[in-house]
């Protein structure tokens, strides 16, 4: 006669029989058997429950055995770590042959655990992402809200680090922004003028609208070597990255580096969601750079117009030694009249040039057609001189000779008046010995 637990041998629900006083396991239907990798009964039959179905040496300290009886069933959840799998799980006791036995029945639920899990995190990082971005309106300028927002989202994912890297008008890829945890390196100036080729890959993935998800870089030691190279020495064991929009086209794209593994998911649907906010910023802060290039920049040679002067006295150290030169192109005039005014662009070209050559690390200023000034907060009266000289070299061998005056303070508490006063009448002693020298009559030019 067969048992009444055969009854669920071809079921679809796990189902086993253990006797209550010696743990041995009685039967295991098909289900049960294939799940923990077995053929037949006789491979578990008389095994101690607890081992089988539990890896362990001993009774288990959830066993309910004390609160089962016969005829009532006990229901209760269980995630069973050996299987990775949660169950609802149905015990009772049957009577057999005079022993009593433990008959307990799991249906398999992982599924719809894993689905509340997914609802109750993508509720969960709803409320982390609406929460950051409102932080990161607070800020003054898009900027500050990309940091603030990169910061954000490096603590919530408990992550290495976040960053944003854009193309620039060359094709070579650029790290512009960057939140570093603690007794994390800053990378952000080791990534800089990166050539095309090297996240050529990582670009093609996102034009198929397919974004990095790298579980373990090691994956990518042999066909994208460049890339391995780049993030093993930045001790990168994982990262997530995304693309950037600008106008429609990818223009960049930002990751993060290193998040649990069990984050991965999570830390890449918080960066497809964010990806919209940081694009926005990045659009709002080219605008911004536009605007304020149209207000303050000579369009011609891209240095500062002389609104920006004002703009950077302002932030000048009144305490500090600071030198002015004064500029003035010879013979502009007789260029626009007698070769047209292209060719005295190509002269004012040539002259600005000089100049950023020479003061590249200080600040140039177009403040009229022919005129330049410079500022140079910080700098020695020798070295000041030592400049204007080497400038007037430069303009010389790139034919744009120029006049130039200088003049030094110690500091800058008489303002910038007096500074100029002298540098533009330095100038004008300037150009009027050159003119004397030459025999030229000034008014022609």
């Amino acid at each position: 006669m067969k048992k009444i637990w055969e009854f669920f041998e071809n079921m679809d629900e796990c189902m086993y029989v253990a006797d209550i006083d010696t743990h041995e396991l009685i039967y295991m239907n098909k289900k049960a058997l294939n799940i923990y990798g077995f053929k037949s009964v006789d491979e578990v039959a008389g095994k101690k429950c607890y081992e089988i179905l539990q890896n362990s040496s001993s009774p288990c300290k959830i066993c309910n055995n004390e609160d089962l009886s016969v005829g009532q069933f006990k229901e209760w959840r269980y995630f069973n770590p050996i299987l990775n799998k949660h169950f609802i799980l149905k015990d009772t006791i049957i009577e057999d042959e005079g022993r009593r036995c433990r008959a307990e029945l799991a249906l398999d639920v992982t599924f719809e655990e894993q689905q509340k899990g997914m609802v109750d995190n993508y509720r969960d990082l709803e409320l982390v992402v609406n929460n950051g971005i409102r932080v990161a309106f607070q800020a003054t300028s898009p900027d500050e809200e990309i940091d603030i927002i990169l910061e954000y989202m490096g603590k919530a994912l408990n992550a290495d680090r976040v960053y944003i890297v854009e193309k620039d008008e060359k094709d070579f890829d650029n790290n512009t922004y960057e939140w570093c945890a603690d007794g994390v390196e800053p990378e952000k100036d080791s990534l800089q003028n990166l050539v095309p080729d090297i996240c050529r890959g990582w670009y093609d993935m996102f034009g198929k609208d397919k974004d990095i998800v790298i579980a373990d870089i090691d994956k990518l030691k042999v066909e994208e070597a460049d890339v391995y190279d780049i993030l093993s020495r930045q001790n990168i064991k994982a990262l997530v990255a995304v693309p950037l929009y600008t106008d429609g086209k990818i223009s960049g794209f930002y990751g993060v580096d290193n998040p649990p593994q069990k984050y991965m998911e999570y830390a890449h649907n918080m960066l497809q969601i964010v990806g919209y906010f940081i694009s926005s910023c990045i659009r709002r802060r080219n605008l911004l750079m536009q605007l304020e290039n149209m207000s303050y920049k000579d369009a011609l040679t891209k240095l500062g117009n002389r609104f920006l002067v004002e703009k950077f006295v302002k932030r000048l150290d009144k305490n500090k030694c600071i030198g002015a030169v004064y500029c003035d192109i010879t013979g502009l005039k007789n260029v626009n009249d007698t070769q047209g005014h292209e060719a005295g662009d190509k002269l004012i070209l040539r002259a600005s040039d000089c100049l950023k050559k020479i003061f590249s690390d200080y600040g140039i200023f177009r403040i009229g057609g022919d005129e330049f000034l410079v500022l140079c907060p910080e700098i020695t009266e020798d070295d000041l001189y030592k400049k204007t000289e080497q400038l007037k070299e430069c303009s010389k061998k790139s034919n744009s000779l120029m006049a130039v005056g200088a003049a030094w303070r110690e500091n800058f508490y008489e303002g910038l008046d007096k500074l100029l006063t002298e540098s533009e009448h330095n100038m004008y002693i300037d150009k009027s010995e050159y003119y004397r020298k030459a025999g030229i009559e000034r008014r022609k030019f």
